[in-house]
């Protein structure tokens, strides 16, 4: 059994090599169509816009296999999903490069390379996918039982012997007892090279929450940010900010009008919310309700800050700005002056966020980081205020807060773009 085995092996390691994928989509993907373009002839050996399209072709076709590769990693990735989006974005990117500097270019050779790079890369995701054999094996005790609980299929293993399955993967509760013959079937299987992990590694990976059911000092390090991270988002923000805002600053004005004609108020919303190490601060929105006036019970206002299903005070611009998420573009002015980020954990209004600081253990950890306009539970969960869901948004946060990477806030932000256009949990 070894041989097949080690031959399987080797053939998905094959598949999924980054040399490999490269190679073959440059070569078939643009050598090859650029080639028989020019019907076997070769003049994109010479210098001008069919060889700068080639050359422009090949950057553009890296990077788009080494972001997708890297977005990959992530819960709720779906292989395919990320493939096309990628390509376009990169291609898109190495195009306005080249009209910014003014190269000279072919639209033909540049639009069929893209093409058949996209085909050979999902080519390669196909194949990937074909050969995932992998199976959980799952050794009793302890907190095991949620993974059945979230639906990940796992088999159970009934006595303390090494499963032979190809693809074979242990998965237990590493913090629970499991007994001598248990034990000793662990270490023999990480001996033998078969993958044990931690329950909650599983949980993380399938779901993209963390959970933080008591502080370690483990848990409390894997929720310490990337500081350098933190200080170079920090100025990429701002300098998003300074390049929209001349753009974006007559549609603003725009939508402000709307607002104002349809409704009698101002049509900026402003509200405090918990922000950056639990200061509070000031977040500036478009006016998507009919104004009222605040109450002065604690109770009343957490109950004014939740917005419901269908909730009568939201005007019919107001409904379209949540919709579309423009409502949100005021913030920018909050990015700015550093209260917020593009991407992060979204700000609660105080009065809310001093009620879940109160109902669920661990809540003020999501301030470590800058809250954004948009993050990781929004794309996965949508607007929520309940307690239930809060605490499952939370769990989102940690993970968003424990994987920080500029591939983390590039994969929200092509979600978000798919939120925008369908409207996913809006309120």
């Amino acid at each position: 059994m070894a041989a097949p085995n080690r031959l399987i092996q080797d053939r998905r390691s094959f598949i999924r090599s980054f040399t490999v994928q490269v190679c073959a989509c440059i070569v078939l993907g643009s050598v090859v169509p650029t080639f028989f373009y020019f019907g076997g002839n070769a003049p994109f050996l010479q210098p001008g816009p069919i060889k700068h399209s080639l050359i422009a072709s090949i950057i553009a076709t890296i990077a788009a296999i080494f972001f997708a590769r890297r977005v990959n990693i992530y819960p709720g990735v779906k292989q395919y999903g990320t493939v096309i989006p990628t390509f376009v974005s990169s291609f898109g990117i190495v195009a306005m490069g080249i009209l910014a500097l003014r190269i000279e270019y072919s639209i033909p050779v540049f639009g069929i390379n893209a093409f058949w790079s996209t085909v050979i890369f999902l080519c390669f995701v196909g194949l990937d996918a074909r050969s995932d054999d992998n199976v959980f094996y799952a050794v009793r005790g302890g907190r095991i039982e949620r993974l059945g609980q979230m639906g990940l299929k796992t088999v159970p293993l009934r006595e303390p012997i090494l499963p032979t399955g190809q693809g074979a993967m242990i998965v237990a509760d590493l913090h629970h007892d499991h007994g001598p013959d248990w034990e000793a079937m662990l270490a023999r299987a990480a001996l033998a090279g078969i993958p044990v992990f931690h329950f909650k590694q599983v949980y993380e990976a399938a779901t993209g929450k963390v959970q933080v059911e008591h502080l370690s000092e483990n848990s409390f390090g894997s929720l310490l940010p990337n500081m350098s991270f933190l200080r170079a988002k920090r100025v990429v923000d701002a300098l998003l900010v300074l390049a929209l805002a001349p753009l974006l600053l007559a549609p603003m004005l725009l939508v402000a009008l709307f607002i104002k004609l349809e409704s009698p108020g101002p049509a900026l919303f402003r509200q405090y919310r918990s922000g950056y190490r639990g200061l509070p601060f000031k977040v500036a929105k478009f006016r998507t309700m009919r104004t009222e006036s605040l109450s002065t019970s604690e109770d009343e206002r957490r109950a004014s800050a939740m917005t419901n299903d269908n909730d009568p005070r939201i005007t019919r611009v107001g409904g379209f700005l949540r919709r579309t998420r423009i409502d949100e573009l005021p913030q920018m002015w909050n990015i700015l002056l550093g209260q917020m980020s593009w991407i992060g954990p979204r700000p609660e209004a105080v009065d809310l966020a001093n009620w879940y600081r109160r109902e669920i253990p661990f809540y003020d950890y999501r301030h470590i980081v800058r809250p954004g306009i948009t993050g990781w539970a929004q794309v996965n969960q949508g607007h929520v205020t309940d307690l239930h869901d809060i605490d499952d948004k939370l769990q989102y946060d940690f993970y968003y807060i424990k994987n920080f990477s500029y591939w983390l806030d590039l994969l929200i932000l092509a979600r978000t773009a798919f939120v925008v256009l369908s409207g996913h949990g809006a309120r």
